[in-house]
């Protein structure tokens, strides 16, 4: 069963500092796999001097990944990973640039420089709550098509894709909650012409 989250819609970045080594974090929404690694390589490039970019993504319910890029094992990714899940943060990807202050932290010392460095940057965060979703598919004829997508864009639904075939198919995000009460206003608006099909599951801000 989908559970709601929070997610970001912007970048945020904030730099702490501890013993010298500088630590700046950056965060930003990713749906994808492909996304995270998009931006990771976006702060390698920003930063080429920095000794370390460590990183931690969550995405979707299951998929989490912490990468200590170089620091000794455990100390950097794992509790960026664990700042963000501890937020109930998902779809979202964590970017902890270091530049070397000379004394050495210890294990310990770059566990909580890691973790602190994620945790302050989402204090300055705008998180945006995520509630489940349905995908509901509508077809109707050529002759409705215009008035119902009118309807729909003007409604609190999101519209995802329009496509043109034989009929006309509207993909909407609908909530879970709500389900119900959108079939019948299609059924309404089209004077139960419309065929409506509900679809995969996802998330919609709420």
């Amino acid at each position: 069963m989908p559970a709601p989250y929070l997610t970001l819609t912007s970048i945020v970045e904030h730099e702490t500092e501890a013993r010298r080594s500088r630590f700046i974090c950056a965060l930003a929404p990713a749906r994808t796999v492909e996304e995270a690694q998009s931006f990771i390589g976006e702060r390698r490039q920003k930063h080429p001097g920095a000794g370390h970019h460590c990183t931690a993504y969550v995405i979707g319910q299951r998929l989490q990944k912490g990468d200590d890029d170089g620091e000794p094992g455990g100390t950097a990714g794992t509790p960026m990973v664990q700042a963000l899940v501890g937020r109930g943060i998902n779809d979202v990807v964590a970017v902890v640039t270091r530049y070397f202050g000379g004394t050495l932290l210890g294990a310990g010392g770059l566990v909580r420089a890691y973790g602190s460095a994620v945790t302050e940057t989402l204090d300055r965060a705008e998180p945006v709550r995520m509630v489940p979703a349905k995908l509901i598919v509508v077809a109707v004829a050529h002759d409705q098509a215009g008035r119902v997508e009118n309807d729909l864009r003007a409604s609190r639904y999101a519209v995802r894709e329009v496509t043109y075939a034989s009929d006309v198919t509207f993909a909407v995000a609908v909530g879970e909650d709500e389900v119900a009460a959108f079939a019948d206003w299609v059924a309404t608006l089209t004077a139960g012409r419309a065929r409506v099909d509900v679809g995969d599951d996802l998330h919609v801000p709420g």
